[in-house]
């Protein structure tokens, strides 16, 4: 059993990332989160999100929070993202999520996870878009990116759909052959094939992820094909872009986490201030989907694109999961072959 590192108030448990690694992986949130998002597209709490950039390009700082009725909790996140810390060795990402007791208020537990929980609760939206909104029979994924999220995302899709190849891309081919051995160390029955450009990763690809921190698009519009899927995870604030405009002109439906957050930050956004499409173009949020209030493909021909910001609903039901892990009698550990890999070091 995990046994949290006790603060001066001998009520509020701390708990590390070590601990928390160990006590839940993507896998365990997909439905929570699901649930979240669902609530949240009703209407349902709130998910406020406050962004800036102390580093400039080297480094940001988000702050989500969250509530919704019927829960014990509600929490704030502060993530961060600093190439100051990899520098020195460590992953860029750290951070805490704070959980309070939904009904008096009280701090009940920091859960200093080093970006663990947000990397989760990202892949499993990134889970529930390839389960809604791939073609069933999708089995080639494109990745752009070579981090942690690159990773999650890879496995994400493959237990949602019958994915039999990863062609990776990143702009270090060190990186990116390291996270082919990675995935390769957890789905041995992949085939991986590092690729030496972006064009080359979607070239007759049913589901393409990009996981990036790029400044400037990656993909082209003229790329995607007929009954393609696109997650894009990286572009989650106002500077970031991976999909350029023409991607989401291409697009017959197009799908958010949050319509208001989508259209202030990431390739949404982007397309909408360059006139390539209008807000209207957004077919609905990922938690309409996920509900079954309105459908995330309705064709096999469609091109569909899911992007997603990240929603403090989701950080939510990701520490609530955790923390029934962490304080349970059980305290069951992950095995070691489940541990989410740190692949942004």
């Amino acid at each position: 059993m995990s046994t949290p590192v006790r603060s001066a108030r001998p009520d509020l448990a701390r708990y590390g990332p070590d601990q928390i690694r160990a006590a839940v992986g993507f896998e365990d949130v997909t439905e929570p989160v699901a649930r979240a998002l669902a609530d949240f597209s009703r209407g349902l709490g709130e998910a406020p999100v406050a962004m800036f950039a102390p580093g400039g390009h080297d480094g940001d700082v988000h702050v989500k929070s969250a509530w919704l009725p019927g829960r014990s909790i509600f929490t704030v996140k502060v993530a961060t993202w600093f190439a100051a810390r990899a520098e020195r060795g460590d992953p860029p990402g750290g951070g805490i999520v704070a959980a309070f007791d939904a009904r008096t208020g009280d701090l009940r537990a920091l859960l200093e996870d080093e970006g663990h929980l947000t990397d989760i609760r990202t892949a499993a939206a990134g889970a529930l878009a390839a389960r809604f909104m791939a073609r069933a029979d999708a089995s080639v994924v494109a990745v752009l990116g070579s981090g942690v999220q690159a990773y999650l995302q890879s496995l994400a899709a493959a237990v949602e759909r019958p994915v039999r190849t990863i062609r990776i891309w990143a702009r270090q081919r060190t990186r990116a052959e390291r996270l082919g051995r990675a995935l390769l160390a957890r789905r041995p029955d992949l085939s991986i094939d590092v690729v030496a450009t972006p064009e080359h990763a979607c070239l007759g690809a049913h589901l393409v992820v990009t996981a990036t921190a790029s400044l400037d698009p990656l993909i082209e519009g003229r790329w995607l094909r007929p009954g393609m899927h696109v997650t894009a995870v990286g572009a989650d604030d106002a500077v970031k872009c991976e999909l350029a405009p023409e991607c989401l002109a291409a697009a017959d439906r197009i799908v958010v986490d949050s319509r208001d957050l989508s259209s202030r930050f990431g390739d949404v956004a982007r397309a909408i201030g360059s006139g390539a499409i209008d807000p209207g173009r957004i077919a609905c949020e990922l938690g309409d989907v996920a509900a079954g209030r309105l459908p995330g493909r309705t064709g096999d021909d469609e091109i569909t694109i899911c992007k997603l910001i990240g929603l403090g609903v989701q950080d939510l039901a990701a520490a609530e999961v955790a923390l029934e892990r962490l304080e349970g009698a059980a305290g069951q550990q992950r095995p070691a072959s489940a541990l989410d890999l740190q692949l942004s070091q």
